[in-house]
């Protein structure tokens, strides 16, 4: 009798301090989608989150009583056992203290809170019945500890207890957003709206130095060209704008609309708009609001020196929250993606480094002053090698396949052991 109510003891101590844990850590959104569902589990655990500081309350009492029926029961069968041993008053408390705090402390206290705070949602809908019940006989006791605490708190404190947050948090709602996202097969398509969700939530963190057009892509035309040079530019490029310098990309003095030339400008400078400068390290939020108020549309991303480290566009960051925006002018970009043997792969170095190592576990180094193959490699070699060029950087074997004299195109990449 005795060590099977030590085990209902462990059994029920666990359970509440597991709850306890479950509830504090359930994703918020999970828990309010549930309870709009029509059944049975849904009504009860609308009751147990009406009043969230009277359930975690009635929780603690349950574990507190679990507790002391345990440490009764425990330290009478720990007694039972070492007494033929004649051991003193000291060393016999000691020994019963030691094993019973052990005992709780792994079976009820640590792996019950590790386990419930993992897989929360899931437990807190599974036992969400038995919890409501106990939650119903402990009602009053938790009750009264709550007016006792609230009391203590105002008389002495001047303060009231701190109220139990209900809504839920722009990480929680980003959490439950990726679980749904990373449930989808690979084959299926994620609808728009939860993407575009995904994307804003996302969006706060993003710089200007994630989405710009790096420098060594830009497009650009000395200011003291000619028109016609200019105007080849926009047919050669496709683009609607391009940027102007003088004397160097270092030095961009503004940009030129492809509708300008309708008004048959004999200078560039005659329709140069003026363009916004960035440092690499600014949110595009701010960007973007930058941009709006003064009714601009291209900004030149800085690098840490000042000089040019790319662009940014309003469409580049629109993009940014609805996906890729793609006009009759745009190409279709290929990016080669191919793996020739287990250590072998041919890759485009527009890919993104975080992208091959997720998809391939490459471990290829990550840094703020790049995020993809091509600029890791330049940033590494502080040049841009050439057609034909072999090279090591680490454990990874470099061979230019494909690159013009301002970047690399295609790489040959081996990992070695």
């Amino acid at each position: 009798m005795q060590v099977s109510i030590i085990i209902a003891s462990l059994i029920l101590a666990a359970f509440f301090s597991g709850m306890e844990i479950a509830f504090l850590s359930a994703n918020k959104i999970y828990l309010e989608i549930e309870k709009k569902q029509d059944s049975f589990l849904s009504q009860i655990l609308k009751k147990l989150t009406e009043k969230p500081s009277k359930f975690i309350a009635a929780m603690l009492v349950g574990s507190n009583l679990a507790l002391v029926v345990y440490g009764f029961f425990a330290s009478r069968l720990i007694l039972d056992l070492v007494l033929p041993y004649h051991l003193t008053v000291v060393s016999n408390l000691l020994l019963q203290t030691t094993i019973a705090t052990l005992v709780i402390v792994f079976t009820s206290e640590f792996l019950p809170k590790v386990f419930f705070h993992i897989y929360a949602n899931s437990l807190i809908r599974f036992f969400a019945f038995p919890a409501y019940v106990f939650y119903k006989i402990f009602y009053y006791i938790s009750s009264l500890i709550l007016w006792f605490s609230d009391m203590v708190l105002k008389k002495f404190f001047g303060t009231g207890s701190d109220p139990v947050q209900v809504f839920f948090s722009k990480v929680e709602l980003g959490n439950f957003i990726t679980e749904q996202m990373s449930s989808v097969d690979e084959n299926e398509e994620v609808d728009s709206e939860i993407q575009i969700f995904q994307n804003a939530l996302d969006f706060s963190g993003v710089k200007a130095r994630d989405i710009m057009t790096p420098r060594m892509e830009i497009s650009a035309i000395d200011i003291y060209a000619p028109v016609s040079e200019l105007r080849e530019l926009f047919i050669e490029t496709g683009y609607s704008k391009i940027l102007v310098y003088q004397e160097s990309l270092d030095d961009i003095v503004g940009y030129v609309h492809s509708f300008d030339l309708f008004r048959k400008p004999r200078t560039i400078k005659s329709v140069l708009i003026p363009v916004e400068f960035v440092p690499q390290t600014i949110f595009i939020k701010d960007a973007m609001d930058q941009l709006t108020k003064k009714r601009k549309s291209v900004a030149v991303v800085l690098d840490e020196y000042g000089g040019t480290a790319g662009i940014v566009t309003m469409e580049d960051i629109v993009e940014e929250l609805f996906g890729e925006i793609e006009d009759e002018h745009d190409e279709v970009e290929t990016l080669t993606e191919q793996k020739i043997d287990d250590a072998t792969w041919l890759f485009s170095t527009r890919h993104d480094v975080e992208y091959l190592n997720e998809k391939y576990d490459l471990d290829i180094p990550e840094g703020d002053s790049y995020s993809t193959l091509g600029g890791f490699i330049v940033d590494s070699l502080n040049e841009i090698p050439q057609k034909g060029a072999q090279f090591s950087i680490g454990k990874f074997r470099f061979s230019i396949e494909e690159a013009t004299a301002k970047k690399i195109e295609l790489v040959r990449m081996t990992v070695s052991d």
